[in-house]
């Protein structure tokens, strides 16, 4: 009986192995269409240098943050992130209509020449703070 239950087990172990290996590899499946089939990955230079909002002249600016949720955790590590850049002079939240809750998430940010706004907006990424961006 136990070799039985063995044999069954090393044809479902090979199963399985021949169905992963024909899978179809997401990079070169022939059912990609459009954008999906052109999507590459640029190199980084070519990416920062597409990319960079360098502020020309000191000035204010409001981000919208819409992963920032509460005033006692999520602003004060957006504020402590932001103001890490030696250009940003502050960072303040913008006016919500009830105390003590964020009903509009959006920073206000006081900034001297040199901001980088990309660089900014990255650093939020990086600690979670996902699909910021510049207020028009």
């Amino acid at each position: 009986m136990r070799s039985v239950t063995y044999g069954v087990a090393v044809l479902a172990a090979v199963g399985i192995m021949f169905a992963i290996a024909r899978m179809p590899n997401k990079e070169t499946s022939p059912d990609q269409t459009g954008s999906e089939a052109s999507t590459e990955i640029q190199p980084a230079s070519s990416v920062q240098q597409a990319a960079a909002r360098v502020m020309e002249e000191a000035g204010s600016l409001t981000l919208h943050v819409p992963e920032m949720h509460c005033p006692f955790g999520c602003y004060p590590a957006i504020k402590k992130t932001l103001e890490s850049s030696e250009a940003v002079q502050e960072v303040q939240l913008a006016e919500q209509k009830v105390e003590g809750a964020i009903d509009n998430p959006q920073v206000i940010i006081n900034f001297t020449k040199g901001f980088n706004v990309d660089a900014a907006i990255a650093a939020l990424k990086a600690k979670g703070f996902d699909n910021s961006s510049v207020v028009q």
